[in-house]
């Protein structure tokens, strides 16, 4: 049995939709990042990070997003979200997820949690002024990839990348740090993404409170 530890609208909603897609069966359990449930004994005793997602299967457990997200690919190859026998096409598909885990992440991180990186509120706020132009150049780049016409990150098919992406799209929506017009392709994918039956699923259950 598979055993996913999530929070609402956090990064582990990737893999939350990317479960969901599999079909396969698996429980899930909510960790409340507003509460700190994510620091409570009962939480770090399955991941002592103390993030989401964490995914345990058989009692063992895998963390960090990209990591759960091959995973789920790797162990459903009959769902189609991730390149078959094509090592390239893999190590692209990881190439962007990390992308979107080390960079794209930690840019939003920068705006709401620059205490993890600095003491001084000087410091801090020098961080979150440059949390606007940071994003601008990253969905930039991920515009660019977009602008061959393509579906989803990797073509035509829907991979693990394209909730991810998904993910980090919504972020930029919500909080409004930048001017979405810039990126009518990052939009446009995020808007397909949204329309899929699995991703409908995983947002009603996020959002039931």
């Amino acid at each position: 049995m598979m055993t996913l530890y999530y929070s609402p609208n956090a990064c582990s909603r990737a893999a939350h939709i990317a479960l969901e897609e599999t079909g396969a069966p698996y429980e899930r359990v909510r960790v409340s990042l507003k509460d700190g449930e994510q620091h409570r004994p009962e939480f770090l005793a399955v991941n002592p990070k103390g993030k989401v997602p964490a995914l345990k299967v058989d009692g063992r457990v895998v963390t960090e997003c990209p990591a759960v997200l091959a995973f789920i690919a790797a162990s459903f190859p009959e769902a189609g979200l991730s390149p078959a026998n094509d090592p390239f096409a893999a190590a692209d598909m990881l190439a962007f997820n990390l992308y979107l885990a080390s960079t794209v992440h930690v840019s939003f991180a920068h705006d709401r949690r620059a205490a993890r990186w600095a003491d001084d509120e000087a410091a801090q706020a020098a961080m979150r002024a440059k949390v606007p132009q940071n994003l601008v150049e990253q969905f930039g780049t991920i515009e660019e990839r977009l602008g061959d016409g393509r579906t989803f990150v990797h073509g035509d098919s829907y991979s693990v990348s394209d909730p991810y992406l998904f993910t980090f799209t919504g972020w930029l929506r919500e909080r409004g740090i930048a001017d979405e017009t810039r990126f009518p392709r990052v939009f446009a994918h995020y808007d397909r993404v949204k329309a899929r039956p699995a991703v409908q699923r995983i947002l009603e259950i996020e959002d039931a409170g």
